[in-house]
């Protein structure tokens, strides 16, 4: 084998020949084979299994947006651009031939995607483009494969890099271009210990490496789009689909009018157009954000929900894995189990996720082929893979899913999607709730249609009449943009303050909440000491969070507002001079999150 093949590994040898684990030694001792250590770089890639080509003539608005860029990059000086582009109108298109103009004058090229579902497939049309210059850069990643994808890329061995919002780090020497594909994502956001925004990093990146910032989404972020108002960010719009192709019809579905069932989320109108849309051969989408199979479980005795013994908050059923789960801090309770209050073992299952839509529509179309896509469902990369190959290859009628399918993905025989609670983040207490909900119906919606054949989008809602349900319902952005601003405006909300919380936890409530009030305290004492920083900064707070306990940790916090960037920096460094010395008499902590994405 080894005359035939040349020089093996000694697993793949292992593999083909399993006797081979035997006979190596001996035959290493005899001087009949030879053993060398060679380094490998470990492939995290795959198969390519979407194929890419650029189209022989992009469409007036794509060239035209990327004229513009390209322009930039000739000058070789920094410029940070907002592509608005609705769904569909190939914005990738325009990101790929700008990297493309990069490598052939010898540069470097970043993309970030928010997520590792849109790493998956973006990095397949990349590399499809590209071949073998590309890297890539997630978590998803072994310690040795993000070693080696590392020391392809400062090696400059791979000139063009996908990353989520760690990729940003990429140890390139220069960069042409920064791509940030769905800028508006707060999965861009890293809330750990390293507190970061990729989006914010690539501008900064971009303007010390004299490079492009190339912002794109379908619905920008109201930050970045008044970025553009104000001359900090040029703006580009792409206002089609590619080839005129039309919006996907929206059918509001009013869920107060429709008669409770086991799933009374799922329409009488909604399982019509899945029966329609299966019988012509064609791909439903149904989105739920709620993952798991239940997210209530009651005592059926005495209507105790099941809390997480770590959180103040209830745990999640999921059928499959026979376990309620907490989506927070990870903890786990093996069913049957007895009621915290009464000890009965009976429990009653609450609430619907999307392990209970998919076996529903199991139910209802036997001979479908249907899956879900979800954080349990795509845990591993193959598994993502199967999923997406399966979109591709139409071996897969529905999918339903989170918000893992509503950003990105580019499925022509997809005509239907089904959304079956545009309400779930309008309920937050955040002042981003109706931007957020906005958001995500339009993107989900626009993953109808993309094809020869028009789409349709069943939206079902308990608030009809919501200004931000009746805009998505029009896919018009700008109006939004104005209505959304307003109120922004009128409390004082970004973009026309900063933000920065003080978020405080500790294991003892009563060092907790006195860190906390001390905290505050010291917040207003450093208003006090200047007369423009006290006119400029408000400090609400401190009051308990939303979610008092997280991971055995009691959580207070603290919300600050500047409306003057400038004296707002000076007061927060001051801040964080003077933060630190209250925790360490107190057993527990205080942290400054600056432009904080969540408020819970």
């Amino acid at each position: 084998l080894l005359k035939e093949q040349g020089a093996m590994t000694d697993l793949e040898l292992k593999k083909a020949i399993p006797s081979a684990k035997k006979w190596l030694p001996v035959m290493k001792d005899e001087g009949e084979i030879l053993f060398e250590e060679r380094q490998v770089c470990r492939n995290p890639f795959g198969e390519v299994f979407f194929a890419d080509s650029p189209p022989e003539k992009l469409f007036l608005e794509q060239q035209k947006a990327l004229d513009e860029v390209a322009a930039a990059l000739d000058k070789g000086m920094f410029e940070t651009f907002l592509l608005h582009g609705v769904t569909g109108s190939g914005k990738t298109e325009v990101y790929l031939q700008a990297v493309d103009r990069v490598l052939k004058k010898g540069g470097n090229a970043l993309i970030l995607v928010p997520e590792i579902a849109l790493i998956t497939q973006m990095e397949q049309r990349v590399r499809a483009r590209f071949g073998d210059r590309v890297a890539v850069l997630h978590s998803g990643l072994t310690p040795g494969e993000r070693l080696d994808q590392w020391m392809r890329i400062h090696k400059g061995e791979a000139p063009v890099t996908v990353g989520a919002r760690s990729g940003i780090f990429a140890p390139y020497k220069d960069l042409s271009l920064i791509v940030v594909d769905e800028e508006h994502d707060e999965s861009y956001k890293q809330d750990g210990h390293l507190r970061y925004n990729a989006r914010d990093l690539a501008v900064l990146r971009a303007r010390m490496n004299n490079a492009v910032a190339l912002l794109g989404s379908a619905t920008p972020s109201l930050t970045s789009r008044h970025n553009v108002t104000r001359h900090k960010f040029t703006g580009l719009e792409i206002k089609s689909r590619i080839e005129e192709r039309p919006f996907p019809k929206i059918e509001v579905v009013d869920l107060k009018q429709v008669k409770a069932s086991k799933t009374s989320l799922v329409s009488p109108a909604l399982r019509q157009a899945l029966e329609e849309t299966l019988s012509r051969g064609e791909q439903a989408l149904v989105f739920l954000n709620r993952r798991g199979f239940a997210n209530l479980p009651l005592c059926a005795d005495c209507g105790q929900p099941l809390v997480c013994e770590q959180c103040d908050i209830a745990l999640t059923y999921h059928q499959q894995e026979k376990l309620c789960l907490c989506h927070y801090c990870g903890f786990k309770k093996a069913l049957p189990t007895p009621c915290q209050a009464c000890g009965s073992p009976a429990l009653r299952m609450v609430g619907t996720g999307t392990q209970k839509v998919e076996q529903y529509l199991l139910r209802c179309f036997p001979k479908a082929n249907i899956a879900r896509l979800d954080r349990d469902a795509a845990a591993s990369r193959s598994s993502l893979i199967d999923i997406l190959k399966g979109l591709k290859d139409k071996s897969l009628d529905i999918v339903v899913g989170t918000q893992m399918i509503t950003k990105g993905h580019d499925f022509p025989n997809v005509t239907l999607v089904g959304i079956l609670c545009a309400d779930l983040s309008l309920g937050f207490p955040d002042f981003k709730a109706s931007e957020r909900t906005f958001q995500i119906l339009c993107q989900v919606s626009g993953r109808a249609g993309r094809g020869e054949n028009p789409g349709s989008v069943i939206l079902q809602t308990y608030n009809p009449e919501h200004f931000c349900i009746t805009l998505a319902q029009k896919n018009d952005y700008n109006s939004f943009y104005k209505a959304e601003m307003t109120h922004r405006r009128e409390l004082g909300y970004p973009p026309y303050a900063r933000l920065a919380q003080i978020r405080i936890s500790g294991q003892d409530p009563g060092s907790t909440a006195a860190l906390a009030k001390d905290a505050g305290n010291l917040c207003r004492s450093l208003c006090l000491k200047s007369p423009g920083i006290q006119k400029s900064v408000i400090v609400l707070g401190p009051i308990v969070s939303p979610i008092a306990r997280i991971a055995g940790r009691f959580r207070w916090q603290i919300l600050l507002k500047g409306l003057n960037t400038t004296l707002f920096r000076t007061y927060l460094a001051a801040l964080a001079q003077a933060l630190p010395a209250l925790s360490s008499s107190k057993k527990a902590q205080a942290v400054i999150d600056v432009d904080p994405v969540s408020m819970l």
